[in-house]
C-alpha cells in the first residue's frame, strides 16, 4: 500500500468505528495530537473522544495529499494530509455537515507514526452555546 492508501484505510476503519482494526496501520509508538492539542497514544482514544463529543461523526474525504518529509531526522518518512469535511450529529441529535477538517499523518515503513487532527468543531460548539459570533 502507498502511504496515502494506508491513511485512507485507517480513516475508513476509524470512522466505522473499528479502532482495533485501524490499529493494524499504526506503529506501537504512534503519537497522536487531537483537536485542542490533546495527546493520545491509540486509535481507541480518538474513538472515545469522538463518542463524547458527537452522537456520531463521519468524514467526507475530499482529497488526500502525499509529500516526502524534508527534515534530516525524517529520512524515509512520508507526510500525508487528509482534507475534507465532517458530518454527523451533536449529542442532542442536531445534525451538522460541512465542518472542515485537516489531518496530518507521518507514515514510516507502512505504518502511521504520527497523527495531528484539526477541525472546526470547537468553533461550532461555541456558536451553538452563543459564545462566538456566527
Amino acid at each position: 500500500m502507498t502511504p496515502g492508501e494506508v491513511v485512507d484505510e485507517f480513516l475508513r476503519l476509524v470512522m466505522i468505528p473499528d479502532p482495533a482494526s485501524a490499529r493494524r496501520y499504526t506503529s506501537p509508538e504512534i503519537r497522536i495530537r487531537f483537536t485542542g492539542n490533546r495527546p493520545m497514544r491509540d486509535p481507541s482514544e480518538t474513538t472515545a473522544f469522538n463518542a463524547a463529543r458527537y452522537r456520531w461523526v463521519k468524514k467526507r474525504i475530499e482529497r488526500t495529499e502525499t509529500v516526502a518529509a524534508t527534515t534530516a531526522d525524517a529520512d524515509g518518512d512520508t507526510v500525508v494530509y487528509s482534507l475534507g469535511t465532517l458530518h454527523g450529529e451533536w449529542p442532542d441529535g442536531t445534525p451538522f455537515e460541512g465542518n472542515r477538517y485537516v489531518d496530518r499523518y507521518v507514515v514510516r515503513a507502512g505504518l502511521i507514526v504520527q497523527m495531528d487532527v484539526w477541525n472546526d468543531s470547537a468553533e461550532w460548539l461555541l456558536q451553538r452555546a452563543g459564545i462566538a459570533p456566527a
